[in-house]
């Protein structure tokens, strides 16, 4: 598979999945997995990114504590890559985002940048929009612990659209419903669907919630990204 070696700003070289569209790239995406690796999924998530026009950088966010994690969906790989998950954030400042600033700096060859991450990936992709440089725009889905209030009190410095399921047990509507208030200029929109209705891997996976949530990331980042 097409991979190519990032290196932060401290040195370390983290591996990603690059995807290049047909002809001229219209900017940059930056893909950010969930806790279960840069697996087939998210590869065919960054896939879909360039067959719509744009060069898609999916870095190995889990590469600092193990290399090459790439996880089912079973209750065995939830647990895995939760611990996994744990350890990456249990790193000095600024871990795993050194990374993600790597590959923000990779796709900007494209021209301005967005960024998309779904689960833990959905929670980076938050802080990437509140912390990190080079970004146009950001789109979480689903990030676990980006409506607590920590999460919800950082200020970010692009233009966020956020995406959730209101039948998601581990990001209750209630701190949904929270976070909109502490972010009033961040577009939420809430789906009749459960936590990763955009895997089409997993049991809650929901057609109709991850066409349309899809198609309103691509619309913003077309309004952002050109």
């Amino acid at each position: 598979m097409p991979t190519i070696e990032l290196t932060a700003a401290d040195g370390f070289v983290c591996p990603a999945y690059i995807a290049q569209p047909t002809g001229t790239p219209k900017g940059g995406v930056v893909v950010l997995q969930e806790i279960f690796g840069l697996n087939s999924h998210i590869r065919s998530v960054a896939d879909g990114y360039a067959a719509a026009g744009y060069l898609v950088v999916a870095p190995h966010t889990f590469a600092r504590v193990k290399q090459g994690v790439e996880l089912g969906y079973t209750q065995d790989d939830m647990g895995a890559g939760f611990a996994l998950k744990t350890a990456v954030e249990a790193l000095p400042a600024p871990g795993v985002l050194a990374d993600i600033q790597a590959a923000i700096g990779h796709a900007a060859q494209a021209g301005k940048v967005g960024v998309v991450g779904y689960c833990w990936g959905g929670l980076l992709t938050w802080r990437s929009a509140c912390l990190l440089n080079g970004l146009a725009a950001a789109a979480p889905y689903y990030g676990g612990g980006m409506t607590s209030p920590e999460e919800a009190a950082r200020a970010p410095k692009v233009p966020v659209m956020a995406h959730f399921g209101d039948q998601d047990h581990w990001i209750p509507m209630d701190t949904v419903a929270a976070f909109q208030k502490a972010q009033a200029k961040v577009a939420v929109h809430v789906y009749a669907a459960n936590h990763g209705f955009n895997c089409d891997q997993r049991g809650s996976y929901n057609t109709e919630a991850a066409t349309l949530a899809r198609q309103r990331t691509l619309d913003f980042f077309a309004q952002h990204l050109a």
